[in-house]
């Protein structure tokens, strides 16, 4: 099954595109902001225990001109203590991000592990240098390989850094207001996210400056149901301030795929584990 969400009824909500949604998956009626933000946040990062994508990044600036990378995601999810809060399964997960192509990022690998109580650890190996980068927390949102999608969106912003309030409920979707409970942390003042009743994708995510002005949008235009899971193939990020567009369209999904706990270590950053990357 597969669904497309065009720009015009992204822009719109309409309710034509809400029945479009629905036909995929009945709404299901949440109870408080809190379950809505825990139900998100497990359809967008949670589907299954493990994770792989092939995946193409289209990037285009102002002008027109594009710049196409691609690369292959690894995720495994790591069971913790707290991982049930809500009624949601939230634990830590570890990501790996290999470069295909082009020749100047090729070899390139991000490794993320994401954490519920304290900052995320990423790493970045540049390959032309033979260089294995530590990122700093404060670099978490700031350009991910050039494009307009930042390094906190690869694995997801934790829902604990913001405080969350139900603005608004239409016909298909919830509009949750997310505040940074750090607001000097981050360039952003809010940002206000559509989730739809039945799936509980963020379907439109709009960010907006310390003066109130929108800078930046992030949409799902695509969605195809995969081993049972409601999964985005493709995504795009507008830069509303620069006008370059960011589009990643993700192939050869493939859920629970038992790849091991040990390959996500710097090792591997430097070697990789090419027997996961196929």
């Amino acid at each position: 099954m597969v669904f497309r969400l065009t720009s015009v009824w992204m822009r719109a909500f309409g309710l034509a595109a809400g029945a479009l949604i629905a036909a995929a998956a009945p709404a299901v009626h949440a109870q408080s902001v809190d379950e809505i933000v825990n139900r998100s946040n497990l359809a967008s990062y949670y589907q299954g225990q493990s994770g792989r994508a092939r995946v193409t990044m289209t990037i285009t600036d102002a002008q027109g001109r594009e710049r196409v990378r691609a690369f292959t995601i690894l995720r495994r999810d790591t069971p913790t203590s707290d991982a049930l809060v809500g009624g949601a399964y939230r634990g830590e997960q570890k990501y790996y991000v290999y470069f295909h192509r082009p020749a100047d990022v090729r070899k390139m690998a991000l490794l993320v592990w994401k954490h519920i109580r304290r900052d995320d650890d990423r790493w970045l190996y540049l390959p032309a240098l033979d260089l294995v980068k530590r990122i700093a927390a404060s670099d978490k949102r700031t350009s991910f390989a050039g494009s307009d999608f930042f390094y906190e969106d690869v694995s997801g912003r934790s829902i604990d850094l913001d405080t969350h309030e139900l603005i608004d409920t239409t016909d298909a979707y919830y509009v949750v207001r997310n505040r940074p409970t750090a607001p000097g942390e981050v360039e952003f003042s809010y940002y206000d996210m559509y989730i739809h009743q039945g799936t509980f994708l963020p379907v439109q995510t709009e960010y907006y400056d310390r003066r109130g002005r929108k800078y930046r949008i992030a949409r799902v235009l695509k969605v195809e149901r995969i081993q049972g899971f409601n999964t985005v193939v493709e995504a795009s990020m507008q830069d509303l301030t620069t006008g370059s567009t960011t589009v990643l369209r993700y192939a050869d999904v493939t859920y629970d795929i038992g790849v091991p706990d040990g390959m996500f270590t710097e090792r591997y950053l430097r070697r990789a584990p090419t027997q996961y990357l196929r």
